[in-house]
């Protein structure tokens, strides 16, 4: 049975994997979405990478397969990059893995996730709670 660390490992081996200094250079790219994976309660404590767009983790699946009732139509967009991250990398991974193994192309996630982020001083937005 393999743990959670051998999961991750196994599904980066199948993703692109960025660091955080890669994706301080293309975050802001009109091809680039940043995918938050984070619990909602998490982004309204610590905040996110500007402009993300926040799909929880147990909605993977159903947002990004076109034959679920759920599909968002964002990731219909064939030119787009799509970065997933969470706050340590490990969710990110399996979300980025489930993403791809439903069909979508231009996925990857970002190590180190959020935690990374923030040590390294990159900006962050406030999310109020709704």
């Amino acid at each position: 049975m393999p743990t959670i660390l051998e999961l991750v490992e196994a599904a980066e081996s199948q993703i692109h994997c960025l660091n955080v200094e890669e994706v301080k250079a293309v975050y802001q790219n009109s091809n680039v979405t940043m995918i938050d994976v984070r619990d909602i309660r998490e982004i309204w404590r610590e905040g996110r990478i500007p402009g993300a767009f926040h799909m929880p983790r147990g909605m993977t699946e159903f947002w990004v397969d076109q034959t679920s009732p759920y599909f968002k139509d964002m990731f219909l967009a064939a030119d787009q990059q799509f970065v997933f991250y969470c706050n340590k990398g490990w969710r990110s991974a399996l979300a980025g893995k489930a993403a791809h193994d439903v069909g979508l192309k231009n996925v990857s996630h970002m190590r180190g996730g959020f935690t990374d982020w923030c040590e390294a001083n990159n900006p962050i937005e406030t999310v109020e709670k709704k």
